[in-house]
């Protein structure tokens, strides 16, 4: 796992981070958030986007057409992660089901623009990438809190701790 433990404990049984986070306000207000993001992003570059697209730098043609396809798949990466979640929350989707739809829909990372590159783009193109790539980050790290957020399985005696309960076992016979 990575160093500490998101498994709560509460009067009755363990909570489960990932299915208490989905249903929790927390949760809706990110989605939020990113659906707003991605109607944003989608009227930005059908709308202004495209205008500024044509005022933009020979050199900068490139680097937005580039940049602007980037924010189109990590926004869609980020809608269909949180749909899913959601299906999670509503019970449409089991958790299992969520995580054979991970396998599908992958939260890779994704590589930052070069900066020489960035600063050629429209501000407002690099405003959305700025967002976009700091929702991902969140996600990202919520991603791995629910999907490693597992019961912690019961303790296993050793082998060698079994050996010697066998012998001592053994020995109590032989005394008795």
């Amino acid at each position: 796992m990575n160093g500490f433990d998101v498994t709560f404990r509460d009067d009755q049984d363990w909570v489960d981070f990932g299915k208490s986070y989905v249903n929790s306000e927390a949760f809706k207000t990110l989605f939020r958030e990113g659906m707003t993001l991605v109607e944003e992003t989608a009227a930005y570059l059908d709308g202004e986007g495209r205008d500024e697209s044509r005022l933009v730098s020979r050199d900068a043609t490139l680097s937005y057409a580039a940049e602007s396809m980037r924010l189109t798949t990590l926004l869609m990466q980020i809608a269909s992660w949180l749909l899913v979640q959601r299906a999670v929350a509503e019970g449409e989707m089991t958790p299992a089901e969520a995580l054979l739809e991970k396998h599908r829909v992958k939260l890779g990372s994704t590589e930052p623009p070069k900066p020489q590159d960035f600063t050629l783009l429209p501000v407002r193109l690099q405003q959305l990438i700025l967002r976009a790539r700091r929702l991902h980050t969140r996600i990202l790290h919520l991603d791995v809190l629910i999907t490693e957020d597992r019961p912690t399985p019961a303790p296993v005696e050793s082998p060698v701790a079994q050996q010697q309960g066998l012998l001592r076992m053994a020995f109590r016979m032989a005394e008795g």
